[in-house]
């Protein structure tokens, strides 16, 4: 794998493009405030001690949705990876996602991440499509669940909705049910890549890297195809309890994470329907998925305003300024925490990393193939 010039791929993530996000952000911000503010809204607001212990609740569902991330990557490399050396990797993971657009994440350059940090090319590739199967098998899951416990009447009839009543053609039931069958055609193709076919999976791989833009990274795919076999029989060998163990730290993160919102809004007001809300943003987060935005930039917040404004028990005239202050504040305890951390510990990590090992980079886990090689993978799956 080249580390200089146009061969890192990492060398178009700079950490000054935090700088976008924020803005985004908070321009959006700014605007709904704009439209929404009413003088004397905040008197809504009460600060009491019960506002600085469930602040404090989020913060630690913060941490343990990172702890849970961390837990997974541990299992997920037998133990390779150290605590801090996962922390590592889940921190420049996140700032990634955090200065991408959502459609594309951290994902993309997780398997570099992993790979700098000690694992071949191959077993990389196969640790980072065990936890985006994972992450996927968690929605999967746990859509269908809550669609039974909440009802879809309940959950979709919001202020995005095309009318006031609930019906087939909702806007959000469309944009959920499209995102829900996206990521299970994901998941089985995942699953029968990981665990029946990985050669299936690798043609697929070396498909993908014929297209113009991605051949010159043909023969790396090859052989990284030839790992990933290799890593996904081993997976195929691991015992229930290893992959029970991987789901639970995705369960515990997952659940975390979405347990943020109810910790702020109950930091402020007296609010029920917990699982409602936290039904709605298993839904916003699909929606997430479109958003051009670097992270989800401004469109965020838009969409916090709207899935759980309702639950906000104020006035109508003073809904508007309240729930965008509340969003606001979600994305700064659960979003900018990680441009912040990321900007500190990428051009470090660059440096390690790039630079200061670029005399020393090998190609023992990334052996080219002759072009004879790769066409004779082709003949076989074509």
């Amino acid at each position: 794998m080249a580390t200089n010039g146009n061969g890192n791929p990492l060398s178009k993530i700079k950490p000054h493009k935090i700088i976008l996000p924020v803005i985004i952000g908070l321009a959006a911000v700014a605007y709904m405030f704009w439209k929404e503010f009413e003088p004397g809204s905040f008197s809504a607001i009460e600060f009491g001690k019960w506002t600085v212990i469930w602040l404090a609740v989020a913060i630690v569902l913060m941490l343990f949705r990172d702890i849970g991330y961390i837990l997974r990557l541990m299992i997920l490399t037998d133990g390779e990876f150290t605590f801090r050396k996962a922390l590592r990797v889940i921190m420049l993971w996140e700032f990634t996602s955090a200065i991408t657009p959502s459609a594309i994440g951290g994902t993309s350059v997780a398997i570099l991440y992993v790979n700098k940090e000690g694992l071949s090319v191959g077993r990389s590739s196969a640790v980072v499509m065990a936890t985006s199967f994972l992450d996927e098998l968690y929605f999967i899951l746990m859509f269908p669940l809550l669609l039974f416990i909440v009802k879809p009447s309940t959950l979709f009839s919001t202020g995005l909705a095309s009318t006031g009543d609930f019906s087939l053609t909702n806007n959000l039931l469309i944009i959920a049910g499209v995102g829900f069958l996206v990521k299970l055609i994901y998941v089985a193709i995942l699953s029968y890549g990981l665990f029946v076919n990985p050669r299936g999976l690798k043609w697929l791989l070396l498909w993908i890297f014929k297209l113009p833009i991605l051949r010159r990274w043909k023969h790396g795919a090859n052989a990284a195809g030839y790992e990933i076999i290799s890593n996904s029989k081993s997976f195929k060998q691991k015992p229930l309890s290893f992959w029970l163990k991987a789901f639970g730290a995705t369960f515990f993160s997952w659940t975390s994470r979405y347990w943020v919102a109810n910790a702020l809004l109950l930091a402020f007001f007296p609010i029920g329907d917990h699982l409602l809300i936290f039904a709605r943003q298993l839904v916003m987060w699909i929606m997430m998925l479109v958003s051009p935005t670097p992270g989800g930039s401004g469109f965020a917040e838009y969409v916090f305003t709207k899935f759980l404004g309702e639950f906000i028990p104020v006035e109508p005239v003073m809904l508007g300024s309240v729930v965008v202050a509340l969003a606001l504040l979600w994305r700064i305890v659960s979003y900018y925490p990680y441009l912040i951390i990321g900007a500190i510990m990428f051009p470090k990590w660059i440096k390690d990393k790039f630079i200061d090992t670029e005399t020393e980079t090998s190609t023992e886990d990334t052996k080219p193939a002759t072009e004879k090689e790769f066409a004779k993978e082709e003949e076989v799956y074509t």
